[in-house]
């Protein structure tokens, strides 16, 4: 149900946008951090919206390109949808990086940290990638402002400062255990 909420949300951010608008800002920081999903499924699920009413198509265009917009029912059930219970975080996962950390340790030590070395490189690029977003963000819209995505974005940064203090950590306890000096680079 999360590809029908995201869209619902992006027209009620957006109040008018074609399929492939929508797919464009599945292709930026919605589709890179929080939900993904291919152009045919975003048509094929802007299809069963409008079959259930919770959006129309407001405009035609070349090539059979159609604006949408969220209708009031399409507003109520996002309403809906946003204020159940908690945020949920896990459901049925499917996480190989997840993974690959569970099973860390069937490396030899040196490639473990490697990885580790290599994840804490990565983990700051997306921080700094994503404080400039930030800053484009405020710039638009002033500092601390909840403009669109500015909130997620905060949970994504706080999110790979969180991956790269854990890597900094588990390099730490590897160097703890003497295992860490061989085939490790620096």
């Amino acid at each position: 149900m999360s590809l029908r909420h995201a869209l619902l949300g992006m027209l009620a951010l957006r109040p008018e946008a074609s399929g492939y608008d929508l797919a464009k800002h599945f292709e930026g920081s919605i589709g890179r951090y929080a939900w993904s999903a291919r152009h045919n499924q975003i048509y094929t699920e802007l299809n069963k919206l409008a079959d259930d009413g919770l959006v129309e198509a407001v405009a035609e265009g070349a090539r059979g390109r159609r604006d949408y917009v969220v209708t009031e029912a399409g507003r109520a059930e996002l309403q809906a949808w946003l204020g159940e219970g908690p945020l949920e975080t896990v459901n049925t996962v499917r996480n190989k990086a997840l993974l690959r950390i569970f099973l860390i340790t069937a490396l030899e030590p040196g490639a473990a940290q490697a990885l580790l070395r290599a994840e804490i490189a990565h983990s700051e690029r997306e921080i700094a990638e994503i404080g400039a977003d930030i800053e484009k963000m405020e710039e638009a819209s002033g500092p601390g402002s909840a403009a669109f995505g500015r909130i997620a974005a905060e949970l994504g940064r706080r999110h790979f400062a969180a991956i790269r203090d854990w890597a900094e950590w588990a390099v730490e306890q590897l160097d703890a255990q003497g295992d860490g000096d061989e085939g490790s680079a620096g």
